[in-house]
Parts: C-alpha cells; structure tokens; sequence
C-alpha cells in the first residue's frame, strides 16, 4: 500500500504546468511524502522521480521553498533503511550545497530582532523553513557518513545561523549546537576542519557567557570531547604528527589571547556532578581531554 502512495503522489509532484492549482497539488504530494521517514519504500520506486524532480527545481526554480525542502525530507528519510543512498545524496544530487544556499537564503530574509509577543503570535515562515531544513540537515548527519569538503561549508553556515539567532531565537541555536555534535563526533570530520569552519570558536566564545543556562553548556562540552581527543591521539605518520601539533599549538594560542583558557580549566569543579548527572559521557568527561590541557 505504500509504495502505491508514494508512486501516486510522485505523479503529482512531477507535474509541470506552471499555474496556482497546480503549484498547490505539487506542494501538497511532496509534504505529503516528507511524512514517509518512518516506512521503507524500494529505493527503484522513487529514485528516479525524486532526482528528476529537484534537478528540475535547481534549473527552473519551480517549486516553493516548502516543497522543495519537503523533497529533499523524502530523500534524506530513506538513508534510514539504505545507505546506499549516500552516493546519489552528496555526489549526485548535493545535498550538502543546496542546504547552504537554503540555510543562507533563509538567513537573509529572516526578521531576527522580532518582538517576543510577535513571536508568540505568529511564528514566520521563514523560522519555520529554517526549522525544517536543520532538522533535515540532522537526519542527514545522522545517517550518512559519505561527506564531501562542502560539509566544513554547511558547518559554516550553521554557524551563521547561531550568531544570527542567538539573541532572539533559543529554539534554533538549540538545533545548530545539536548539529555541532553530530559533525564533530564524526570521523569524517577534522579537528583542522571544525576550526577552519568556526565552530570550535563559536562554542569557546558562548561558553564564556554568565547567562549560558544548563542544558546548552552540557551540549556545548559534549562537543568539545570528540575534537579534543583527536587532537590527543599522537599520529603514526611524521607529517601527520607535526600537522597535530601545529593545530594544538594553534588551538593554545588562541584559547591563550583570547582568555579561553582559564575559562575552562574553571569547570573543572563541575566536573564531578556533570559525571554524576551524565553517566553515558563519564569516560570522556576527564579535563585532561579539554584543549587547555590536550
């Protein structure tokens, strides 16, 4: 029954004719698709349709913001059941370069100095569409490991969207730090290139702040655990090893001029109750492991 669904409803969102009607029934048999994550569909029932249909949208720019995020929520939501999927996402079809142009995209017309009534009242479409691709961005972390050097690029707009959200919108810096994670506890992923993308920065700077509450400081250090015990490990290869210790010494240098340093070995007294309180990182938790000390 559901793949006579999803062949039905990616009938309609082929569709073509360029008028309001038609717009609507292609929006509404992608949305309707997005919803499939939870169920396995063969990947020759849709693969083809699918491509077609976001080729089609980087050429002529045919479907709404929602539609075209909702295709690629289809996509992404199939990695769950086959990984041989990746190929086609990242090297096919670039995922990771069309999240950019969304992300930045977004970013630029969204209104973050809105009121907190006005919030409350209505939330814009452009928060919401910025929701969405994060959430899609996490799928995809989640569960493809073929990345690309774009994914230092789409870290980089994540960053972005945190400096940008960070006094006014709570709800998407908690998806951008939760982003943070998923890349950094990737061994696809180099400690040279969380650095160059600004995210190791962008945490030490918002771990400073008096107003930082529990839960986003827990997520930050959690962050910091993968990239600092890659800088830990000592490399076999010689120009391996040197370029580690250039980066630590780098990573030092700038905690040092900036005042990251002592700010961190500070947390070493709540240490002993993160321990207590987050039982599955307690092996990590260990202030050696932390840059000051790395």
């Amino acid at each position: 029954m559901s793949s006579i669904i999803v062949s039905c409803l990616l009938k309609v969102a082929l569709k073509r004719e360029e008028n309001e009607e038609t717009q609507k029934e292609v929006e509404m048999a992608l949305l309707a698709l997005s919803n499939f994550r939870s169920i396995n569909v063969l990947k020759e029932l849709f693969i083809n349709e699918i491509k077609e249909i976001i080729q089609y949208h980087k050429e002529h720019h045919n479907l709404t913001r929602i539609a075209y995020q909702s295709a690629w929520k289809f996509l992404t939501g199939r990695l769950y059941f086959d990984h041989s999927l990746e190929h086609v996402i990242v090297n096919e079809v670039h995922f990771e370069r069309e999240a950019i142009r969304e992300l930045e995209e977004l970013a630029k017309w969204m209104n973050w100095k809105r009121k907190e009534e006005e919030k409350r009242d209505k939330e814009s479409r452009e928060a919401k569409n910025l929701k969405q691709w994060l959430q899609t961005i996490a799928f995809f972390l989640e569960y493809c490991q073929l990345w690309n050097d774009e994914i230092v690029d789409l870290v980089c707009s994540i960053v972005k969207v945190f400096r940008a959200a960070k006094d006014n919108h709570k709800e998407l810096c908690d998806q951008c730090i939760s982003l943070f994670e998923e890349v950094a506890g990737s061994k696809n992923v180099s400690a040279d290139g969380l650095l160059n993308s600004g995210a190791v920065e962008l945490i030490l700077e918002e771990i400073q702040q008096l107003t930082l509450d529990f839960k986003m400081t827990i997520n930050f250090f959690l962050f910091l655990i993968d990239p600092s015990s890659e800088l830990k490990e000592k490399k076999r290869d010689e120009m391996e090893e040197a370029k580690r210790k250039n980066l630590k010494r780098k990573v030092f240098e700038k905690m040092e001029e900036e005042g990251y340093e002592d700010t961190v070995t500070s947390f070493r007294k709540i240490f002993y109750f993160l321990r207590q309180k987050y039982s599955d990182v307690a092996s990590s938790l260990n202030i050696s492991d932390y840059f000051v000390n790395a």
